[in-house]
């Protein structure tokens, strides 16, 4: 049974920094995609960015993070984390991490099946 645990989560100023990390077990990289997906209250949660599930790990940005927020993983550690720079009060909620269907799943919730619970991020001032 897959299971993904984040962490890091907090609150900042705008223009801070967080780092996510989210440990999982019961699946490889090499088979499935991994994403980080945002949830802001009374919306639906929206794909942030994810890796595919291949050698390589192809990365994808939402539009609104492209240069701002990275995607890395660590195979030995079985952890991916995500790098968030110049954090803006549009990044709040909550962030979760989820395993692919396939290795090639496209950054939508629809596509990923096995989800954490979440690790709350808030930026104000």
């Amino acid at each position: 049974q897959p299971q993904l645990v984040e962490s890091g989560g907090g609150s900042v100023q705008p223009g801070g920094s967080l780092r996510l990390s989210c440990v999982f077990s019961g699946f490889r990289l090499d088979y499935y995609a991994i994403g980080w997906f945002r949830q802001a209250p009374g919306k639906e949660r929206e794909g942030v960015s994810c890796m595919d599930g291949t050698t390589d790990g192809s990365t994808e940005y939402a539009d609104s993070v492209k240069g701002r927020f990275t995607i890395s993983r660590d195979n030995v550690q079985n952890t991916v984390y995500l790098q968030m720079n110049r954090l803006g009060p549009e990044n709040t909620g909550g962030y979760y991490c989820a395993k692919g269907l396939i290795a090639g799943s496209k950054c939508t919730s629809a596509d990923f099946s096995y989800w954490g619970e979440g690790t709350q991020v808030t930026v104000s001032a």
